[in-house]
């Protein structure tokens, strides 16, 4: 009995430094996902055939949208409501940088995306690139992406993408500070803006 007991309190012990690792360790996480620049590094394109990094989301508050330029309604209604927000908080475009990153880059060329979010507004800008590299920059932002066929029986034939409609929300760090969802009540999507820009 004595012997079973020393195990329990054994076993009790190990767990419990089990759950203070797990603990820690997730506390560490969080830690590091708010003090630092919020996804990954990269080398892209913008759309005016220039390469663009990761350094471009942490010069000044940011709003950054993954779309795609076929997308029939969630992009360019996105588009033209961060248009309108972007315009109201930020009338000069000095203060936040807004961004639309194609989760198509097989048909989304810079020069293409370009003229798709220049039809709609001057206060977005386009990166797309090597469909590898943005692919994988992407996942690194935590965005979900599929390609769907049109037509079931025709796998290889015409897509259209499913995608994260969230518009995510960096620091002037470059830091997750939240996101505007698709639907967002406009007076709501402005006040996380205004807070943006306010830090």
């Amino acid at each position: 009995m004595k012997t079973f007991r020393i195990i329990l309190w054994v076993a009790v012990v190990a767990l419990a430094g089990v759950l203070v690792f797990l603990t820690l360790t997730i506390t560490k996480s969080k830690q590091q996902l708010a003090e630092g620049p919020f996804g990954v590094p990269f080398q892209l394109v913008a759309q005016n055939g220039q390469p663009i990094t990761e350094k471009a989301f942490q010069e000044k508050p940011t709003a950054l949208f993954f779309g795609f330029t076929h997308c029939p309604e969630v992009c360019p209604t996105t588009l033209f409501e961060l248009n309108g927000w972007l315009h109201k908080v930020d009338p000069d475009g000095t203060r936040l940088n807004g961004f639309f990153v194609s989760i198509d880059p097989e048909r989304d060329s810079p020069e293409l995306l370009g003229q798709y979010i220049s039809n709609v507004t001057d206060r977005v800008k386009g990166i797309s690139g090597p469909p590898e590299k943005v692919l994988e920059m992407a996942k690194g932002f935590k965005v979900y992406f599929k390609k769907v066929p049109v037509d079931e029986k025709d796998p290889n034939g015409d897509y259209t993408m499913d995608h994260t409609a969230s518009v995510f929300l960096l620091d002037n760090g470059g830091r997750f500070a939240g996101t505007i969802a698709y639907g967002e009540n406009p007076d709501v999507a402005v006040k996380k803006l205004e807070n943006l820009i306010k830090g």
